[in-house]
């Protein structure tokens, strides 16, 4: 293997990655925010309130886009093998 095929590969890798995680990162960093700004303007600073809307959302989030996210994962996983011939010396 290369290291232009090296690179190729790591930085597939790295989108793929955040092409998976971002709507659970994204929907988590919101909830945060929104949870923030009712801890500031209600002057209520309980952990559990920050820490349980975030935890339902990234539940509910896994679920409805866990099944695209698994398809996501496997066809490239696939793809990775499927190439290894390719990369061989």
């Amino acid at each position: 293997m290369d290291p232009q095929a090296a690179l190729t590969f790591g930085q597939n890798a790295l989108y793929m990655l955040l092409m998976v995680s971002a709507p659970i990162l994204a929907t988590v960093l919101g909830i945060g925010l929104l949870v923030s700004l009712f801890q500031a303007i209600t002057q209520i600073h309980e952990a559990t309130l920050s820490f349980v809307p975030k935890l339902i959302a990234a539940i509910a989030v896994f679920a409805i886009a866990g099944p695209w996210m698994l398809t996501t994962m496997v066809e490239f996983i696939r793809r990775t093998i499927l190439a290894i011939p390719n990369y061989a010396v």
